[in-house]
């Protein structure tokens, strides 16, 4: 049995009708709330199995849950896991437009099925990980981590470890993970434990009534539900821990893979401790103290891609030059679409927006102001290799595609405004001009305008197209700052006076430009969509083994490369090998021996992220572990240790890692504090920069994967 909620109500009244923790809290008084606002799914509702692509184009994420959850359907007295989880998959949904749709499953043992069956999208139900599990649906990354705990009455003194479960009676539900690890037991150990079915349909609360009242003698729960009903019950207590520490993650159909990456990019990247999307519209003096640059670039062949795992691009290279000089950070932030390229910069998502840009007056009536040029290019009609036309003269019978947010568009409309007839098409904004290029080229569209260089581009790597004349001057090409800025704008103006005429910038435009040899050689190593080319050769290895230990597999694509650049024989001065660079020892640490074999080495690698991760307190929020995890594979735990400690007397937050932790790791350098420390001394610029590159292609990686699902589309 399930019936569903459906919800085109605010968030705010979404959660006050269902799960609202921080409402209950405070009205205790109003005991249990019944949700009346269901009706049964309809037929047509019955059965949807489409991955995200498809799930977007209906509107709606359903989001199956348990109903036994802190009382049933109604108001918890204070927030159960699986509430606070599913305000995590409301805002994943809200963030894409997606209508939460809440499909709630009368029994736990019929989640599972409901979402195989197709009559839900995603389980949230503080599912533990397991193989048996594994076998059925795919995991998103964890969540939580958790263990299982023996519960017994308050004055039940009798149990107190695990083999004192034997001659009790002992009731959970025989879906759940705690009936096979007892069912284990009891054939191979305690053979007396006398395993009581749960009652389908009974709630969490009638069974802790009727073990307070010795109807049973004990139950297993996780950690974080205990954690719960300890809030407000005190006739239980915890006799035992049952298991070791396990992954809570949400469940999704082994068919819809791209789901289960949106899901895990949002977990990752977007619910996080460290917000990528925090606002700031402050000057220069303020992006040094943070010491991080945001850069707003399009994905595209002239401004920032991929290269054979590497990040690449004339403007993020030249982006990087001016970072570096200033000892900043470089972090890349790619808009959607070339309309937020300009508003996200306005709104304060990021310092500068970079994309060969006219300085042009709609661009400044949006509060934009333009550095100095540091380019100037014609803007070129193109047309296919044989079409006839050679001069503005037969442009009337001609149809144009182009952005309409772009330079293009305004040159084009004002020829239309001075009495040429031709066709004026908008193209989608998330397109890029090379793009349309290729359709000129393919007989897709009729013409559209490029900028030299992108031209040049697409000429070289033998598209069948041409440029049949250009229209107006040379037209200026800057960086985007806001007007408020000042600082930087003298910044960026100074470092474009000092870099144009060196030899660096025209090594770097001969580069991505005017060597055919070189753009040849970029264009062929250019991972541009994972339906034709892979993050690397090793991604079905990667993705096997990142899914077992609940790693998101682009991260570990991402490390992988800052280790041994995909390359299976790198070794290192000091041993390590392959492609996750494993000492000997420590792959046999995890189980492993054999780390020349590819399979092994990966497995060892994830293996070892694994157990790192089991290092740091439950408390530290999972997506700020990643970083820790990551800072200790590289330095090692013990140095990760003391850069914590070191945090804490610092006054920065220990569980925070970068502009925190990571700062206290940089100081571990210094004779005065390593000595102090328990571990000693570590060159701290090593983890820093090992996280923050494996950060940066870990999200150029996601962001790639995300433009693959939507061009396949």
């Amino acid at each position: 049995m399930h019936f569903v909620s459906r919800f085109n109500l605010s968030a705010a009244l979404l959660l006050a009708l269902l799960f609202a923790p921080a409402l209950a809290a405070n009205s205790q008084s109003q005991g249990l709330q019944q949700v009346s606002e269901t009706n049964q799914l309809t037929a047509a509702d019955q059965v949807f199995r489409g991955d995200f692509e498809q799930i977007k184009q209906r509107g709606k994420l359903r989001i199956v849950v348990p109903a036994n959850v802190g009382g049933g359907r109604y108001l918890p007295r204070k927030g159960s896991p699986v509430s606070q989880q599913f305000e995590i998959a409301e805002a994943f949904a809200r963030f894409h437009d997606l209508v939460p749709e809440l499909v709630i499953s009368e029994s736990f043992a019929d989640m599972i099925p409901l979402l195989v069956e197709g009559k839900g999208d995603i389980v949230v139900g503080n599912l533990t990980v397991t193989d048996s599990r594994r076998k059925k649906i795919a995991f998103s990354i964890p969540l939580d981590h958790v263990r299982e705990k023996v519960l017994v009455a308050s004055d039940n003194d009798t149990i107190n470890a695990v083999k004192d479960l034997d001659h009790k009676r002992v009731m959970v539900s025989p879906s759940s993970t705690f009936w096979e690890a007892l069912s284990w037991l009891k054939q191979h150990k305690y053979k007396n434990i006398n395993l009581i079915e749960r009652p389908r349909g009974m709630l969490d609360e009638d069974e802790l009534d009727l073990l307070a009242a010795g109807g049973i003698d004990a139950t297993i729960r996780d950690s974080n539900v205990v954690e719960m009903y300890s809030g407000y019950r005190d006739d239980f207590r915890i006799a035992a821990n049952f298991s070791k520490q396990r992954d809570i993650a949400w469940g999704v159909r082994k068919d819809a893979p791209a789901l289960r990456n949106a899901l895990n990019d949002y977990l990752q990247l977007e619910h996080s401790f460290h917000d990528p999307n925090a606002i700031h519209t402050d000057d220069f003096d303020a992006i040094k103290q943070r010491k991080v640059l945001r850069v707003l670039l399009r994905n595209n062949a002239s401004s920032y891609f991929l290269y054979k795992g590497e990040l690449m691009g004339f403007e993020y290279e030249m982006a990087r030059a001016f970072a570096k000089e200033h000892g900043l950070r470089l972090e890349v932030v790619v808009p959607p679409s070339h309309r937020e390229l300009l508003t996200w910069l306005v709104e304060g998502r990021a310092d500068l927006g970079i994309g060969f840009l006219n300085p042009t007056a709609s661009r400044k009536a949006l509060g934009i102001t333009f550095s100095m040029p540091y380019n100037q290019e014609y803007q070129h009609v193109v047309v296919a290799k044989d079409d006839p036309i050679d001069s503005i003269d037969g442009i009337d019978a001609r149809s144009f595609h182009v952005r309409r947010t772009s330079a293009y568009w305004e040159a084009l409309d004002r020829l239309k405004q001075q009495g040429h007839r031709f066709s004026l098409q908008a193209a989608a904004e998330n397109l890029e001009t090379e793009q349309l290029i290729k359709a000129v080229g393919s007989g897709e569209i009729d013409a559209t305008l490029a900028d030299a260089h992108i031209l040049d581009i697409e000429l070289a790597k033998g598209t069948p197209v041409k440029s049949a004349f250009t229209i107006g001057e040379e037209r200026p090409q800057a960086v985007a700052i806001r007007r408020q800025n000042p600082q930087l704008v003298d910044a960026i103006n100074d470092f474009i006076r000092k870099t144009v005429k060196t030899e660096f910038y025209n090594v770097l435009y001969t580069k991505y430009f005017k060597s055919r040899t070189s753009i040849k050689r970029l264009a062929r190593g250019r991972i541009e969509s994972l339906e034709d080319d892979r993050l690397s050769p090793w991604d079905k290895l990667t993705q096997k083994h990142a899914e077992t230990y609940g790693f998101d597999w682009r991260l570990i694509t991402a490390q992988m490369y800052q280790e041994s650049r995909f390359n299976p024989e790198a070794e290192s001065f000091a041993g390590a090998r392959g492609l996750m660079q494993l000492m000997p020892r420590t792959a046999k640490s995890v189980g492993i021996q054999d780390i020349d074999d590819p399979d092994s080495n990966i497995k060892a690698g994830v293996r070892y992220l694994d157990w790192l991760r089991d290092r740091f307190k439950e408390e530290m929020p999972l997506s700020e572990k990643t970083w820790f995890i990551l800072a200790s594979y590289n330095a090692g735990h013990g140095h990760v240790s003391d850069a914590q400690r070191l945090a804490r007397q610092k006054g920065w937050d220990h569980n925070r890692w970068f502009n925190h932790t990571e700062k206290a790791m940089l100081l571990l350098s210094q004779k005065n504090y390593y000595q102090k420390a328990r571990y000693g001394y570590v060159d701290g610029n090593e983890p820093v920069n090992y996280v923050w590159n494996i950060r940066n292609r870990f999200e150029a990686y996601t962001t790639l994967t995300r433009e693959t699902v939507a061009r396949v589309d």
